[in-house]
């Protein structure tokens, strides 16, 4: 380990690598990006030149046309725009790989937050009795899911991996090869994934990163932090969605729910049978061989069978090592005894399931599904619900749903939502009893509201004639107002003796999610995550009233304005006054590549969340995050940004600028996922209807972040107008929460770049939006850069600001394109009537908007 600052190794081992590797890669021949290599540096400096200028995009490119000749019709100046994306996004890839390959370099993975140092934090500390009994209770859960905000294919990501093991070993040969190959390899994808081809992307991170990331740190507490000691706890527990997530995904099926569950056990019995192969080369002594091939020869017969059901049970694997392992500890003076508690302590970790499929769907669907299965309940089980039971009180409703007991045949149900959720409960039943119950246990409710929503869900559970169900019903609380009442939402739940029964058989655990995506969308930065600190410090304390140990699992989206940023001091920042013993994340998108897209990232980034939810617990001490004062200013601040943020959404020009002004409506035709790109099914703009990611990415797009920062300037002029300004520097000094707040706004304010879109102030419609927004920004930046003392924003953080930096000038000529794409769509739609040319350039540069996407969303990967 280098003993250079970050930085420096950032510049000796990512850029200086990048310069000299991009320019072998603009020398290669591409049969369709002929010259590209030579003319895109000049167009890139005469796009940082134009803007400083304050040239609009299409000044920029139309005098890149005038200057350089051999373009001299629009069809070959947009060829080679296309050109240029193309090549852009490929310098983002290449980029990508380098990073990756000096991740070990530019981060110490024995350094602050990692276990080597946990380890000896406790020993310096004399913790180390603590934090061996927390470890036995402990647990992260990274979750992925299909949300699409990763624009690569898996054959993209195969080149990734590829090239970072060639630039590790400095191999010039290969690495002009795998640069040729990636000149060739197609980005964008003509078809939508389904949700199965969803779920096979994300099996490759399990199969070829997680399965041995995990399991390394895993061995490194068991060898190096019990000492002797053992746990049952697995520490590490992986979840999954894509397959069973249904929230407005009408294409994820039962059927499909069923076969990525076996596509997950298929892929773990493929590993296992991998290393005991591995371990059949090295153990070759008396008594040994022979289980071993015994075993080999039953996880063979499991991988290749036709059902793909293990030949042979879970436990009794076990229990055959376990035998095996004696042996060499008393026989063979435990030789390879390593090798093979590695291959146990898997066992321990992915069981026959690999990760737990989560099954969602949202609150309002159930509830008209729930109407459909009383009606249809009358006629099959005619003495379960009372005629009336639908004009009934809410409360009368809770409570009776408690007591709903009975079979459905769902597959008479002649609602096809509702055969399609009762098929899902069932489903989750049929995968317990091939993969265990630890393989699909979880039904989440999106949009919770009220107590009926998880009671409903409850009684259908039931209707499937699955009593004492071993499932735990997950709540998501997702808006401001729904975050404020969740705590008595639960108090209803805990005192209804149904409910509070199930919840004992589950341990006494009750899992609870808060959704940052919505929130952030709804209510603005400061507030969504205040409101959900709030709701989680309310949550656990009525949990612990009831004896219930309540466990969080947060929606924390990519970048900041999506509820993410920096994960891990966010973690280590929560105080006593909120549960922590489970970390509970979703990883999405780009943040699943960025940040465990390789083994070494993933080791590291799961060791840091492991750490800061263990520094919370064991190293910080009883107080609570916030002393009341700075809990006063916080609430404040909190308000008066959330009111700016809502007065600026509910702005008449609000909806039309992201419509008209944005890349918004061209999300649907990336085909990156398999969900539909908005809700609802109205031609007209909804705010409602809209998701969280092409909410969020639009902003991106323009290059003005606006959910991670709108609001906060506000907020912070109004204490610096009062002359308080002193109250939020001591919330900033005294709240680890709020400072990492602050550093991930600052964050979503470095990517911003306004000068792109400066040209829009002067537009009669759009002019004073713009202005609004820019005021905010600059109020914002000014501020921040007050209350922190940094001289220029992220200066704590020179490597990850300098990475932020390499990323924004790749993609600056990408940006520039796509502007004056838009900006030739909105000439062409505002013409009275159009000729045939004029709708076949509508469509020319309508497909320039949408391919100019791909690369500027992936070279914002490093957002969490």
């Amino acid at each position: 380990m280098s003993r250079k600052p970050k930085i420096e190794r950032f510049n000796d081992h990512v850029l200086s690598k990048y310069q000299i590797y991009n320019s072998i890669f603009t020398t290669l021949p591409f049969d369709d990006i002929s010259q590209t290599g030579a003319l895109l540096p000049l167009f890139s400096q005469l796009c940082k030149d134009g803007f400083s200028k304050k040239h609009n995009p299409s000044q920029i490119v139309n005098s890149f046309f005038r200057k350089h000749k051999g373009f001299d019709t629009e069809e070959e100046q947009n060829d080679a725009l296309f050109k240029f994306i193309q090549y852009i996004e490929r310098q983002v890839v290449l980029f990508d790989a380098i990073e990756d390959s000096a991740f070990r370099i530019v981060n110490n993975m024995d350094g602050r937050g990692t276990m080597r140092n946990l380890r000896e934090a406790a020993n310096a500390n004399n913790k180390q009795k603590e934090l061996v009994e927390y470890l036995k209770r402990f647990k992260v859960r990274p979750v992925l899911t299909a949300h699409p905000t990763q624009f690569y294919p898996g054959s993209v990501l195969g080149i990734i991996t590829d090239l970072d093991l060639a630039i590790q070993a400095n191999d010039i040969h290969r690495i002009r090869k795998l640069l040729a190959q990636l000149g060739k390899t197609p980005f964008f994808k003509k078809e939508k994934p389904s949700p199965y081809d969803e779920a096979v992307s994300l099996i490759w991170y399990l199969q070829n990163v997680f399965y041995e990331s995990a399991s390394s740190i895993y061995n490194y507490i068991n060898q190096n932090i019990l000492e002797g000691d053992t746990i049952e706890n697995e520490v590490i527990d992986l979840g999954f969605w894509p397959g069973g997530d249904r929230d407005g995904n009408p294409f994820v099926t039962t059927e499909i729910t069923l076969n990525v569950a076996n596509r997950l056990r298929r892929t773990i019995l493929n590993n296992y049978y991998k290393d005991i192969r591995k371990l059949r080369r090295r153990l070759t002594f008396n008594k040994v061989v022979k289980p071993i091939i015994e075993i080999e020869h039953s996880l063979y017969n499991s991988v290749h069978s036709v059902s793909g059901k293990p030949k042979i049970g879970l436990e009794d694997l076990k229990n055959r090592l376990l035998d095996i392992r004696s042996i060499i500890v008393e026989e063979h003076r435990s030789l390879f005894v390593e090798e093979l508690d590695d291959l146990i302590n898997k066992i321990k970790l992915f069981g026959y399931h690999f990760a737990t499929l989560d099954i969602r769907q949202d609150s309002r669907v159930h509830h008209n599904v729930f109407e459909n299965v009383v009606k249809e309940a009358a006629k099959q089980l005619p003495k379960v619900f009372p005629k009336d039971f639908l004009k009934r009180s809410e409360g009368e409703q809770i409570e009776f749903l408690g007591t709903v007991k009975g079979k459905l045949d769902y597959e008479k149900l002649k609602d096809e939502m509702a055969q399609k959720t009762l098929g899902s409960i069932v489903a989750m039943r049929t995968i317990q009893k091939e993969n265990g119950e630890r393989a699909c246990n979880r039904y989440i409710i999106s949009n919770n509201q009220t107590a009926l929503n998880v009671m409903e869900t409850f009684a259908m559970i039931r209707l499937t004639g699955w009593n004492n169900a071993s499932v735990d019903i997950v709540p998501l609380f997702e808006t401001v107002p729904d975050l404020k009442v969740a705590h008595d939402v639960m108090r209803v739940l805990y005192t209804n003796k149904a409910y509070r029964k199930h919840v004992k058989q589950r341990g006494d655990k009750q899992t609870i999610m808060l959704g940052f995506s919505d929130g952030t969308k709804d209510g603005g930065y400061l507030m969504a995550n205040w409101s959900i600190f709030k709701a989680k410090e309310e949550l656990t304390k009525i949990s612990r009233e009831f004896g219930i140990t309540v466990v969080f699992f947060d929606g924390r989206g990519g970048p900041p304005a999506r509820g993410g940023g920096n994960t891990h001091q966010f973690y280590s920042s929560l105080g006593s006054t909120i549960e922590n013993e489970e970390i509970q994340l979703t990883i999405q998108g780009q943040t699943i590549s960025s940040n465990f897209g390789t083994t070494n990232s993933s080791q590291y980034n799961l060791e840091q969340l492991i750490s800061s939810g263990i520094i919370n617990a064991v190293f910080a001490g009883k107080e609570p995050a916030l002393k009341a004062k700075d809990r006063e200013t916080m609430n404040e601040l909190s308000e008066l940004s959330y009111q700016a943020y809502v007065d600026f959404k509910n702005h008449p020009k609000f909806l039309p600028y992201l419509e008209h002004m944005s890349t918004l409506k061209y999300y649907a035709k990336t085909n990156i996922g398999s969900r539909p790109a908005k809700r609802g099914k109205s031609a007209k703009l909804n705010f409602s209807d809209l998701r969280a990611i092409p909410f969020v990415g639009s902003w991106s797009q323009l290059k003005q972040n606006v959910p991670g920062f709108y609001g906060v300037g506000v907020a912070l002029k109004h204490f610096e107008a009062k002359g308080e300004f002193d109250k939020v520097k001591s919330l900033y000094d005294n709240s680890a929460f709020f400072r990492t707040l602050i550093g991930n706004s600052m964050m979503s304010l470095t990517k911003s770049f306004f000068p792109l879109t400066e040209y829009m102030k002067k537009d009669p419609v759009y002019g004073d939006f713009w202005k609004l927004i820019y005021k905010e920004y600059t109020t914002t930046k000014s501020l921040l850069l007050k209350l922190t003392g940094y001289s220029e924003l992220m200066e704590n953080e020179a490597a990850g600001r300098a990475s932020i930096q390499i990323r924004e000038q790749i993609v600056l000529p990408l940006l520039t394109i796509q502007q004056y794409a838009l900006r030739k769509v909105q000439e062409i739609e505002a013409k009275p009537s159009k000729t045939a040319r004029d709708k076949k350039d509508l469509i020319i540069y309508e497909k320039m908007v949408t391919r100019s996407l791909f690369g500027n969303i992936n070279a914002s990967r490093n957002s969490a």
